[in-house]
């Protein structure tokens, strides 16, 4: 039995929990966003704040091939998202994702689980057809600029790996949703909100293990000072490491990175061969202080925290909007238990995904500057934290300056200026 066939007073109870429901975990997930997120890291340092000033950062030339990549970039980058999303309404708010999960079904039998999986890896792998050309003007633009280093076979590699990765696990995502939702129609959200909730956090412990590897390789990086350094970083930040891994980055590009992933016997630093190729050993143990910080303040598990609360205030909100007969009608599906319902869902997952894209950034600014004032703390060396700045800005191409609407919705980090002005407070608060 399907939402849409229950009766109508329990539909419209159903639906009704389910608005609640979603309401209490938003405003939850609200109040932990207020609570957890660091809004303030320095005191008013002696004279102001330090402007965020570009031109304090770089030379006129860097600023304008920064500022010309962004300008060549940005409007494909814009463009694919629209197109993407125009893609999935045709197939989630008309009939054709409905005849779609038919028609790849159908030699199967014809079933809902072959529906589910069948229409959402069609729907999925179209959408990426549909914008392939713009993601090749873009990897041609980063050619352009000496970003990127790949041939045209591994991209195309890296290409059809991620889409199949991302295809593959939504399918089975979406499999387990509809079963729920045919197998307890009245309360199958609640159940998929804490499966979602359940699947956020093992992704957070399983992404480095199982999808890391499928694009880069990692090697130990080689006994030498540098190594040696890198574990005494993490012991004095408390955050003892397995092991420091260096991986294959420039295989396929020029940009400069390091991170640490995992957890507990699992944790290690991640540092690119672009940045031992390029960087001195200071600078690297900026790099790796900062990454450390995300550890130390436990922003894996803030980040996954906010998430499982959002995923289930989302699938609540999801059960809430699956409930309402014309937008069903209109996707041509019966219910949430019906396999034809797969593009409709797949529309909704988008539309959320970019309606809290925004919310996450937001949390996400502040929580790369508590790391880099972990980095600070730690080194001791606001030197080579800001002349490592520069080195990233300038190797990755960072707008120095990027508009104000883009940086809001789109901006993970703060601004190179911005985090060079936040290290000049630094000292100043520290009287050095």
């Amino acid at each position: 039995m399907s939402t849409a066939e229950l009766p109508a007073p329990d539909r419209a109870r159903a639906r009704r929990l389910a608005l609640l429901v979603a309401v209490v975990l938003g405003v939850a997930l609200a109040v932990v966003i207020a609570v957890v997120t660091p809004w303030h890291l320095l005191p008013t340092p002696p004279g102001g704040r330090t402007p965020a000033d570009p031109a304090a950062a770089f030379t006129p030339e860097q600023i304008a091939r920064a500022e010309s990549f962004a300008a060549a970039l940005r409007p494909a980058s814009l463009a694919a998202l629209v197109l993407s999303l125009a893609v999935s309404a045709v197939f989630g708010l008309t009939r054709a994702g409905a005849a779609t999960a038919r028609a790849v079904a159908r030699p199967f039998g014809g079933g809902w689980g072959w529906r589910v999986l069948l229409g959402t890896i069609v729907v999925l792998v179209a959408g990426r057809l549909v914008t392939l050309p713009l993601a090749a003007y873009g990897e041609v633009i980063r050619h352009r600029y000496g970003l990127s280093t790949r041939g045209w076979g591994l991209w195309a590699r890296d290409v059809a790996t991620a889409t199949g990765i991302s295809a593959g696990l939504t399918a089975l995502a979406l499999l387990v949703l509809v079963a729920l939702a045919r197998r307890a129609p009245r309360s199958w959200w609640a159940w998929a909100g804490a499966g979602a909730a359940v699947l956020v956090v093992a992704g957070s412990f399983l992404y480095p293990l199982l999808i890391e590897p499928a694009f880069n390789r990692f090697d130990s990086m080689p006994a030498s000072p540098l190594r040696t350094e890198l574990f005494a970083l993490a012991e004095r930040s408390g955050t003892p490491v397995q092991d420091v891994l260096v991986a294959d980055a420039s295989r396929r590009t020029t940009a400069l990175n390091a991170y640490v992933s995992g957890f507990g016997s699992t944790r290690r630093i991640v540092v690119y061969d672009t940045v031992l190729d390029q960087l001195p050993d200071a600078e690297i143990e900026s790099i790796a202080a900062h990454e450390l910080g995300h550890v130390a303040n436990d922003d894996v598990l803030t980040g996954t925290l906010i998430g499982a609360l959002g995923a289930g205030a989302g699938v609540a909100f999801l059960g809430w909007l699956l409930g309402a007969t014309p937008l069903l009608r209109r996707a041509g599906a019966a219910g949430p238990g019906d396999g034809q319902v797969v593009g409709l869902l797949l529309f909704l997952l988008a539309v959320g995904t970019l309606v809290s894209t925004p919310v996450q950034n937001l949390v996400s600014r502040h929580l790369e500057a508590r790391a880099d004032l972990h980095a600070l703390d730690l080194t001791q060396d606001p030197d080579s934290f800001v002349a490592v700045q520069r080195e990233l800005g300038v190797a990755n191409l960072s707008d120095p300056d990027p508009p104000a609407v883009w940086q809001w919705f789109f901006g993970s980090h703060p601004t190179v200026p911005q985090r060079i002005a936040f290290a000049e407070d630094w000292v100043r608060v520290h009287g050095r």
